[in-house]
């Protein structure tokens, strides 16, 4: 056993404890009430850093919520790498799902119940771990190290395309581990390659100054509800393909072995259903479930309102409703094109008698992708096989992390995922949940992984 393993199992209790405090933040980075909050869990990210022994830390402000950065530098001409995560946490609606307190964490079993316990508190507090338990045991790291932890990801880290450029230089590194991330099963484990981007946009419908008297109006002038689901539905065909001109030309089609690594990934279909309350699946022709849900993008409509919303009937034509719109894309996709073609063909397909406007949501990010045969994807996979046993899938996945295309883009910066999330725990759900088990082996396997990314 090694020194830094011995430190682990002498701190367990320490570390459990370290959890629960973190997970109390309500550091909710959507709601303008809990800004504060927000600001707090990066407070408390920093003293952890700094308890750890990471050196240079700092509270980085941005035009919205705070960005992280700690760093330890004196591995000579070891490879440098840059651990990411986020302090951030999604809204906890519906409350009344929730069994215990979102905030108040609860321990059931080999389970922490709370908002984040996933996602990502329990996944980026995995790294300090690791890294004060070699400082502490050994005095040293095999690589150098520098942190990114961001609070605004849940809202699609809108303030970091701004940020990011003007950091530049504090952020280069060779690497980026992103513990944003997790594993197939509690048996199996996965190599993340590709995450899908995301755009959004609202639309706002106007017709009339006022609400009006359904009777003495109605059949009269346009009713904007009734215009805005005609314009939404010339956005897909029957069959489910978008039909926004331009929206695929740029779309990289997947190769047989893409699509073999793809197809090795265990899926029940029938499962799958069941777990949703579903009879059948929907969606664009020619592909599989799982090709749909990880390599080809997406129009969704999230939310569409207007009009009276109460219980019982109020006999009223509306003035104005609203919707808004996100695209998951895929590589080679950008997320300002699919903008553009957007809103050309909202302005193209738009009923008459009503006044349509747009309003580009905060949400952006490019999509991403990795070789799996990449020289860190090859190092995770070593440390996972000795770990696991098994090879590693190779997966994509349909969410995104906004900041991984702008590590690319602006620091050149390639990213490989490596945390120990599993696909049940609720993130953005009430009752979201980590396992214990992972929160224990994950700084183990953390070590394993800096050691194996030292050796080069």
């Amino acid at each position: 056993m090694s020194q830094w393993q011995r430190y682990l199992e002498q701190n367990q209790d320490q570390y459990l404890e370290d959890l629960l405090a973190f997970l109390r933040i309500p550091s909710i980075s959507a709601l303008p009430e809990n800004a504060k909050d927000v600001q707090k869990a990066a407070e408390w990210v920093a003293d952890r850093l700094r308890q750890a022994g990471v050196e240079n830390v700092e509270i980085l402000p941005t035009d919205g919520h705070p960005v992280v950065y700690g760093d330890w530098l004196h591995a000579g001409d070891k490879p440098t790498i840059l651990i990411y995560g986020h302090f951030d946490v999604q809204p906890v609606d519906p409350l009344h799902l929730w069994t215990h307190p979102p905030f108040e964490p609860t321990i059931e079993g080999d389970r922490v119940y709370a908002r984040g316990a996933s996602d990502d508190k329990g996944n980026m507090l995995i790294p300090i771990l690791a890294v004060e338990a070699m400082l502490k045991s050994e005095g040293t790291l095999p690589v150098n190290l520098k942190f990114c932890f961001e609070g605004q990801e849940e809202i699609g880290s809108p303030d970091l395309p701004k940020f990011m450029p003007q950091h530049k230089d504090r952020f280069i590194a060779d690497l980026a581990v992103s513990a944003d991330a997790g594993q197939y099963s509690e048996t199996e484990p996965e190599i993340l390659v590709g995450l899908r981007g995301i755009c959004g946009i609202q639309i706002d419908v106007k017709g009339a100054k006022t609400d009006l008297h359904s009777g003495m109006v109605g059949g009269t002038i346009q009713n904007p509800t009734h215009a805005l689901v005609q314009l939404l539905n010339t956005m897909h065909d029957q069959h489910g393909r978008i039909t926004v001109d331009g929206f695929y030309d740029d779309v990289l089609e997947l190769s047989d072995d893409e699509r073999a690594a793809i197809a090795r990934v265990p899926f029940d279909e029938e499962i799958y259903l069941e777990e949703l309350g579903l009879e059948q699946t929907f969606g664009e022709p020619g592909y599989t479930t799982r090709e749909r849900s990880w390599v080809r993008p997406t129009l969704e409509i999230n939310g569409i309102w207007g009009g009276f919303q109460g219980d019982g009937i109020k006999t009223v034509l509306p003035n104005e409703a609203h919707a808004k719109i996100t695209c998951r894309l895929v590589p080679n996709q950008d997320p300002g094109r699919i903008l553009d073609l957007l809103q050309a063909h909202i302005t193209q397909n738009a009923p008459r008698g009503v006044t349509i406007t747009t309003k580009i949501l905060g949400t952006r990010g490019k999509p991403y992708l990795v070789r799996a045969d990449h020289p860190g994807n090859q190092a995770v996979s070593n440390v996972l096989r000795k770990i696991y046993g098994v090879e590693p899938y190779q997966v994509r996945s349909g969410g995104s992390v906004p900041i991984t295309g702008l590590f690319m883009d602006i620091l050149g910066l390639p990213t490989v995922a490596f945390g120990f999330g599993i696909k049940d725990e609720n993130i953005h759900a009430p009752d979201e949940f980590f396992r214990l088990s992972s929160f224990r082996k994950g700084p183990d396997a953390y070590c394993q992984l800096l050691e194996r990314l030292g050796e080069g």
